[in-house]
């Protein structure tokens, strides 16, 4: 493609990316999350996403607009045209068998071009692979950490209702734990799933470079082996001519026998340059004949390779998508866990785990009695008057308290609590 249609036509690739986004999305969609057995109730959130990223590249939200506008009004023929490519339509036409050819028979060119492509493919197909196992030790190492977490000691000397929360609290980390560690094994599946895709089209490429590799080489020889005949053709006929020119400049002489040598000679290079002539027309059938198995396995091959293109990009679109689903799982998963501990703390009952705890430490509900103030000289007998009948007069000391009515707004001292102690800590 030469320079000024290069910028063209990736300025047509953008725009028609960006038109495309909005215009097809919904039915891929659909479509694969049911292949990939995903929950219904990720599809809002995963359009959403969608939606959001076709605009990313442009700048100021009503530039943004204006171009969503556009995009979502122009149908797609317009777009094309509107790039002044309108050859491009043929678009989905486009295949490797029809655009790899060079114009010099023995040039591998555009071979090479295809195979530099697989190859590059080959290397996306390893580097998603390490990607997701990478990710997968990752959630393998969080698992790991969570589940220490999980065992630790936390609200040991609680009791009641807080305590089993923190019990279910405890036990639902270590289910997350296990969750992650589930995702991780999950991850490593796909990946090794995509490990073998790229070895079987490994094994199948392989066969039929070695096969195309084998006819380069026999067309190549053939080649060569017709382009020196060709060559000697030549020089015999040139040789040809010159021992029929020495012949017709010496008709003249009256040397005999010279004469004789000149014209066996002439015979001889004739005979040379008719073998040579022969040989020569050999070769080239025959390399036709190369050229022609060649052409028939290149378009083969050709496509072979274009299948396995789609085949590997259809691949590694799904195994991503697949990886992304269970990410989205793995994050409903937790909730479901997490949602445990909710419902669990919605049974802790405050006023209950303050009650049990009276209940099972109590130690009495009566307060001691007022420690009274006994005069040494009141109530005792005078050494000097005789031993009193009566005992000592009771009234002076004044009623004992009631705990039960013993303050201003009959709260029971025994259950008071001080104002300033939350039970919850936050």
């Amino acid at each position: 493609m030469d320079r000024d249609t290069k910028c063209t036509c990736e300025d047509w690739f953008d725009y028609h990316h960006h038109h495309h986004h909005h215009q097809h999305h919904h039915h891929h969609h659909h479509h694969h999350h049911h292949q990939h057995h995903h929950h219904h109730h990720h599809h809002h959130h995963h359009h959403h996403h969608h939606h959001q990223c076709a605009c990313v590249s442009l700048t100021g939200s009503a530039k943004a607009e204006e171009a969503k506008q556009h995009r979502l009004s122009v149908r797609p023929a317009e777009t094309l045209l509107y790039c002044g490519l309108p050859h491009f339509t043929t678009m989905k036409n486009l295949h490797f068998k029809d655009f790899f050819w060079n114009s010099d028979l023995i040039c591998t060119g555009g071979y090479d071009t295809i195979i530099q492509y697989l190859n590059d493919g080959k290397r996306t197909c390893k580097e998603v692979e390490d990607f997701m196992k990478a990710r997968a030790s990752i959630e393998e190492k969080y698992a790991k950490d969570l589940l220490g977490l999980s065992k630790k000691v936390c609200g040991h000397n609680e009791m009641n209702t807080l305590k089993r929360s923190l019990d279910v609290f405890k036990l639902q980390m270590e289910h997350v734990s296990l969750s992650h560690l589930q995702l991780a094994q999950s991850m490593r599946e796909e990946a090794k799933k995509l490990e073998e895709f790229r070895e079987k089209q490994k094994e199948v490429r392989k066969k039929l470079e070695q096969q195309m590799d084998a006819l380069h080489k026999q067309r190549s020889t053939h080649f060569k082996k017709t382009m020196d005949s060709k060559k000697t053709y030549e020089q015999k006929c040139r040789d040809k001519e010159e021992a029929d020119q020495n012949v017709n400049r010496n008709t003249n002489t009256n040397n005999t026998k010279h004469i004789e040598k000149l014209y066996s000679k002439a015979q001889q290079a004739k005979q040379n340059a008719e073998e040579a002539d022969k040989l020569y027309y050999q070769n080239v059938t025959a390399l036709g004949k190369v050229r022609d198995e060649w052409l028939r396995e290149h378009v083969n091959a050709c496509e072979m390779f274009e299948k396995q293109s789609v085949e590997r990009i259809n691949f590694l679109r799904n195994t991503v998508w697949t990886h992304l689903n269970q990410l989205s799982q793995q994050c409903v998963t937790s909730d479901e866990l997490y949602e445990e501990v909710r419902k669990s703390l919605e049974q802790c009952h405050t006023q209950e785990d303050i009650e049990h705890f009276v209940n099972l430490r109590r130690t009495g509900d009566k307060p001691p009695a007022p420690v009274l103030y006994e005069n040494f000289y009141n109530g005792q007998r005078s050494p000097t008057a005789p031993p009193s009948r009566l005992p000592p007069p009771i009234i002076r000391r004044g009623a004992l308290p009631d705990p039960t009515h013993n303050s201003q707004d009959g709260i029971v001292y025994s259950t008071v609590q001080d104002a300033g102690y939350s039970v919850i800590h936050y």
